[in-house]
Order: structure tokens, then C-alpha cells, then sequence
């Protein structure tokens, strides 16, 4: 897992009016908090923490005032019709630390001959892993599957030291038949004059 650095300042001033001013310098707001202490409001290079973003789980390394802090995304606003974005909760980590997260599942192989779905009922699978070191996705084999059969969550690879945070009979994917489209009542219609 990579870690970004990223350079923050303390943030005094709040409200909508101080937000829309931060927002204006190409900068996000944002608020630091856990370990029990006191919530830290700072603000961020925007252009940076949209680029850091893009690594699902990504680890920051926020100098802060001299200080490094170590911190996962939590919550991100953006802006619904422009998409940039408006706020970031942020949690602060340590190494070593374990961290509840949702980690990406990806497929790979072929299914068996013949038309079939692979429906994902989970796109993200909850686990528990140490903040240094949060996979970003896990990939699962549906070589030879055929319709009803399923991918439950002890069957997903994982690796060392993360831990399935939902219960191991979990389903995760399915595999289902493809369904043949019913003729339309106006089809059957059509059909039956032309037989008359």
C-alpha cells in the first residue's frame, strides 16, 4: 500500500463562508480525529489529496505544523454535479494499529460453457488490517463456475494479517442462469395475424 505525503495546516476559521474561501485557493477542508483526542481541523492541497484519493485505502502522511500524523480517509463530500471536492474526515492511525475497511473485489477466469451472470453481492468486503499495510483489492477465481454456484467470504484469498470483518458464510458472489426475454404481448399479437 502506498503512502502519500501531504502537507496540511491547522484551520481557525469555519462556517460556509470560510469553506468557500479555502475552496476558492484550490484547497479542501478537512477535520483529523481519533485516538480519543480533540478533532483537528486543517486544510489541504486539493489538487494532491484528489490525486491521493485515487488509491482506494490510501495511507497519508500529514506533516502538520512539524509533526507527522498518520491518517486514513474516512468520509469524502464532493460536490454532486462538478465532483471536486467539498470536505474530508480523516482518521488518524498508527503502525501497527488494526483499522475496519472495505477492500475492492475483483474477478478472474472464465466461467463454465454456456450463458451465465456473475452477480457481485458484495463489491466490497469488510476486514480488518493493519493501517501500514491495507490491501487495496482482492481478486477471486471464477474459473469453471457454472449457474448456483456461489463465492462465499471464507473463500476469498486475504492476505497476511487481514481478517474478514463480516461472517465467513457471507455470500459474496453468484452465479446465476441468463434469463431469456419473454416475447412482448404486442410480438404475440403480431404473430397470431399473421398465422390467421
Amino acid at each position: 500500500m502506498a503512502e502519500v505525503k501531504l502537507a496540511a495546516e491547522p484551520r481557525t476559521e469555519f462556517g460556509k463562508g470560510a469553506a468557500r474561501r479555502i475552496r476558492r485557493e484550490s484547497k479542501v477542508p478537512g477535520v483529523l480525529y481519533g485516538h480519543g483526542g480533540e478533532p483537528v481541523h486543517v486544510t489541504l492541497p486539493g489538487h494532491d489529496l484528489l490525486l491521493a484519493l485515487r488509491t482506494p485505502n490510501v495511507l497519508l502522511a500529514l506533516e502538520i505544523e512539524g509533526k507527522k500524523q498518520l491518517a486514513i480517509p474516512k468520509a469524502v463530500q464532493r460536490d454532486a454535479i462538478k465532483g471536486f471536492l467539498e470536505h474530508v474526515d480523516l482518521l488518524l492511525v498508527r503502525s501497527g494499529e488494526k483499522v475496519n475497511v472495505e477492500i475492492y473485489v475483483h474477478t478472474e477466469g472464465d466461467l463454465a460453457p454456456g450463458a451465465f451472470l456473475v452477480e457481485h453481492v458484495l463489491n466490497a468486503l469488510p476486514v480488518e488490517a493493519e493501517a501500514t499495510h491495507i490491501p487495496e483489492s482482492v481478486t477471486v477465481s471464477i474459473e469453471g463456475l457454472a449457474a448456483g454456484d456461489s463465492i462465499l467470504a471464507k473463500d476469498v484469498p486475504l492476505p497476511e494479517g487481514t481478517t474478514l470483518g463480516i461472517d465467513e458464510d457471507a455470500v459474496v458472489l453468484q452465479v446465476l442462469a441468463a434469463q431469456a426475454e419473454e416475447p412482448t404481448e404486442e410480438g404475440e399479437g403480431e404473430a397470431a395475424s399473421a398465422e390467421a
